[in-house]
């Protein structure tokens, strides 16, 4: 194990070179210029997020590899719910000086081992000394065979899932009170190492009567009106068959409501679609772990039969679910 630290940004952009390929077929000027020269399709989908110590992740849980590979993983899953095929990435971080070597190898191994899966080039970025660990990274990709957009629900369309949904919340809740570790090891894998669903999002952008898709970054409660056209309404169902067990288990010691908890579960990175009625068989043929969760309909929210008042995550709110 490395225990020695970064001296300069010179050493730093070395120990980058080391995980990170500086070639790729669309590259004709790589890192390393002041810009990289990257050959773009006509359009692309940009997405950016922000990762961030005590905010997003805490170094006491997450293994460095998992920082790494969730820092990117959350913007590949934007890609993936415009049905997108990805393509390059920036990356812009804050590196305290204190934190050594043996964190910062692992940690772009993990970034890179996603980066290659996807063949994802890294184009460069920016480094910055200061106090927390931040990871700030702006991901492109191409446009399948159409874009899934929000917005563009019609009343009567199936809302449906690929994914499983409320994993996410008991994993980051069983971290943070550091027990039970052993009895969720599903849940905790999907809160540190979420996979994103690119092929089940390329695959929708080609089936028929799909009307858009987004990934469930803040919760079922506050995605879904944000995928439904303005003024609408949605009639759900959380059948518990696509409820995890590990879930199942934690919310009967909590004496939760499995079905709300799921529903207002953020950083899932599921995919959350709507369909025409008639085409969502061939969604479920074709991506057999989508399940149904409701039907749009003209206005107003409920669950199980139940009215709701949707309310998911929110960064600038003082109330979280």
């Amino acid at each position: 194990m490395n225990d020695a630290f970064i001296h300069s940004e010179d050493d730093f952009l070395a120990l980058i070179n080391r995980y990170f390929p500086n070639e790729h077929k669309e590259l004709s000027i790589a890192r390393g210029d002041d810009c990289a020269v990257f050959a773009c399709p006509p359009s692309l989908c940009v997405t950016t997020d922000l990762f961030v110590e005590d905010v997003h992740f805490r170094t006491s849980y997450f293994a460095p590899a998992d920082i790494g590979h969730k820092a990117l993983a959350v913007n590949v899953s934007d890609l993936a719910a415009m049905g997108a095929v990805p393509l390059g990435f920036s990356l812009a971080l804050v590196a305290p000086r204190g934190v050594p070597v043996s964190f910062w190898e692992p940690f772009l191994q993990g970034m890179a081992h996603l980066a290659a899966t996807h063949d994802l080039v890294l184009t460069g970025g920016d480094l910055s000394d200061g106090d927390k660990i931040t990871v700030g990274i702006t991901v492109w990709g191409a446009p399948g065979q159409r874009v899934l957009a929000r917005g563009r629900t019609r009343i009567g369309d199936v809302l449906f899932v690929i994914g499983r949904v409320g994993m996410a919340r008991v994993g980051l809740g069983v971290l943070e009170a550091g027990q039970d570790l052993d009895a969720f090891p599903a849940c905790i894998r999907q809160h540190v190492h979420p996979e994103p669903l690119v092929e089940q999002g390329r695959l929708l952008a080609a089936l028929p009567g799909v009307r858009g898709a987004m990934d469930i970054s803040d919760g079922l409660e506050q995605d879904v009106p944000r995928l439904l056209a303005p003024g609408q309404g949605a009639t759900m169902f959380m059948d518990p068959s696509v409820i995890h067990p590990e879930v199942t288990m934690y919310c009967a010691r909590h004496h939760l409501n499995q079905a709300r908890f799921c529903l207002r579960g953020g950083e899932d990175y599921a995919l959350l679609g709507a369909v025409e009625p008639e085409y969502f068989e061939i969604v479920r043929e074709r991506i057999p772990e989508a399940w149904k969760l409701g039907i749009v309909t003209a206005n107003g929210f409920s669950l199980d039969g139940t009215g709701i008042r949707l309310q998911g995550f929110d960064h600038f709110s003082h109330e979280q679910p």
